[in-house]
């Protein structure tokens, strides 16, 4: 199904659709849906009405166990890693294809398990993960090494090869685009996979992992263990495994570190939190595009993104005027039931996020002043739903403004110089994103070096997100980089080879 057929549907259409829907909730080793080795399993609840979509198996020791064995007989045959890159290429593709062939499925599934409207599944999240597939896909073949300079009588290779056993442990807030971005690179390289989803939001892991196997892609390779947290530090603890990468908070990210110093020294891969920064300066040449972005920056996915725009850092001299804008900005994304196409807000992942969210918004109240939102809706669902929700903080050190919330709350901080906002923008344990509004190409310039933060939009905010650009943070926010070719590199092992000539 194409997006213009998906934009075509309506409410009762997905209704329709959720209707009929078949679940899968089995773990996926070795080529094969199987239950849990303990027989545990847990609800999956739907932030949307609070329903149970399915029971989902509960992995644990054996299972990753079970998984990491396979995935290391594969890799030790070559049934993946030994097949001529194109033919590795090929496979993907299929994969792809068949990705973009179940689109309708997936996204509901997507919709359904973390409460993101259907609109952005049909649109954003299944599509871009299928890119993303195709993308590593074709840069397989593409993808050389170096005759590096050596002695006459040398011949000097340097290559890399797959590293492994990649264990791929996975956020909630886009579950199957976040998880592309690491099994397609680290697949593409060569390596075997075992993908550890959120247990808030499984559903497509689970799912995808049937179209790798009709794909082409050897039983062992590719492996998908649901479970709850402690899935994922047995993973990081494994032994045999020689890559983990991670995207979760930065608590959770220390942890693995540990893990993995505790264990085989396995390579770690860290995308973790942000508390990301928009600047908009007194010359900002268009206040109305800017409050549009602003409020699309904290707004779109109920604010669930590591990339969020969660401060919002406005000259005074243009203040007043900015926030007329940005609170009619804000009116756009009332939050509405997400199988309805003209939803733009959704439900936020579970109750326990949302009394999170919640939390900080009582904490808000007592250190700034509410300028809108602050509040639970659509109870009567039995969903999770908070309204957009935006803070005027007199003080940059409040805990609102400093701490990653992951949901709709924006703290809107005043400055009075080009100094001040760079001061406070880097003033932060974290350096995922930053944006900066200005009209002067000089200051543009000199700001974007300035901010310490791994992605700088200029005049915009969460664009060109094509594979063509790597993601990661400085600072606390993690190390390595997702998407491009850069990616890559963390999934190979570098090799120098010298050959004597005489």
């Amino acid at each position: 199904m194409d997006i213009m057929e998906a934009k075509s549907k309506d409410l009762n259409d997905w209704l329709q659709r959720r209707a009929t829907l078949r679940i899968e909730g089995r773990a996926f080793i070795d080529g094969a849906y199987r239950d849990a080795a303990s027989g545990k399993r847990f609800d999956c609840i739907s932030p949307i009405d609070g329903a149970s979509l399915a029971q989902i198996a509960e992995c644990g020791e054996a299972d990753v166990n079970a998984a990491v064995a396979c995935a290391r007989r594969a890799f030790d045959r070559g049934v993946w890693r030994g097949l001529n890159p194109r033919q590795r290429k090929a496979v993907m593709l299929r994969w792809g294809a068949l990705m973009r062939a179940h689109q309708d499925e997936l996204a509901l599934l997507e919709t359904l398990d973390a409460g993101k409207p259907i609109a952005d599944t049909t649109t954003v999240d299944v599509p871009g993960a299928a890119y993303c597939v195709e993308w590593f896909a074709e840069a397989i073949d593409k993808a050389g090494g170096e005759v590096a300079a050596a002695d006459h009588h040398l011949v000097g290779l340097v290559t890399r090869e797959a590293i492994g056993i990649v264990a791929a442990v996975v956020p909630w807030n886009f579950p199957l685009l976040m998880a592309a971005w690491k099994f397609a690179p680290a697949l593409a390289a060569g390596n075997s996979v075992v993908l550890k989803p959120s247990e808030k939001s499984p559903l497509t892991a689970i799912r995808i992992a049937q179209l790798a196997l009709e794909s082409g892609i050897p039983a062992g390779v590719f492996n998908v263990l649901p479970g709850a947290g402690e899935a994922g530090k047995l993973l990081a603890l494994h032994h045999d495994v020689d890559c983990l990468a991670f995207t979760g908070s930065t608590n959770v990210g220390k942890q693995i570190m540990q893990y993995a110093g505790q264990s085989n020294l396995k390579r770690v891969w860290l995308e973790l939190g942000g508390k990301s920064p928009n600047i908009v300066l007194a010359d900002c040449a268009d206040l109305g595009r800017a409050a549009q972005a602003a409020a699309s920056a904290i707004f779109y996915n109920m604010g669930e993104m590591c990339t969020a725009g969660s401060r919002l850092l406005v000259h005074r001299d243009i203040k007043d005027a900015f926030l007329d804008k940005l609170l009619v900005a804000a009116r756009k994304y009332s939050p509405g039931n997400p199988l309805d196409p003209t939803t733009s807000m959704g439900a936020i992942v579970d109750q326990a996020q949302m009394e999170r969210v919640l939390g900080y918004i009582d904490a808000g109240r007592d250190e700034a002043r509410l300028l809108t939102g602050g509040a639970r809706v659509k109870r009567e669902s039995g969903g999770f739903y908070i309204e957009p929700t935006i803070f005027d903080v007199p003080d940059a050190q409040a805990r609102i403004a400093r701490e990653e919330i992951f949901g709709p709350v924006l703290s809107v901080i005043t400055f009075d110089t080009i100094d001040e906002a760079i001061r406070i923008a880097n003033d932060s344990e974290y350096g995922l994103a930053a944006a900066v509004w200005t009209s002067n190409l000089t200051t543009a310039h000199e700001v974007s070096r300035a901010l310490r933060a791994g992605t700088v939009w200029v005049n915009c905010y969460d664009e060109g997100g094509d594979m063509n650009f790597p993601f990661g943070g400085y600072k606390q926010s993690g190390n390595g980089r997702d998407k491009s070719l850069h990616a890559l590199e963390k999934y190979t092992e570098l090799k120098s080879t010298l050959i004597r000539l005489r």
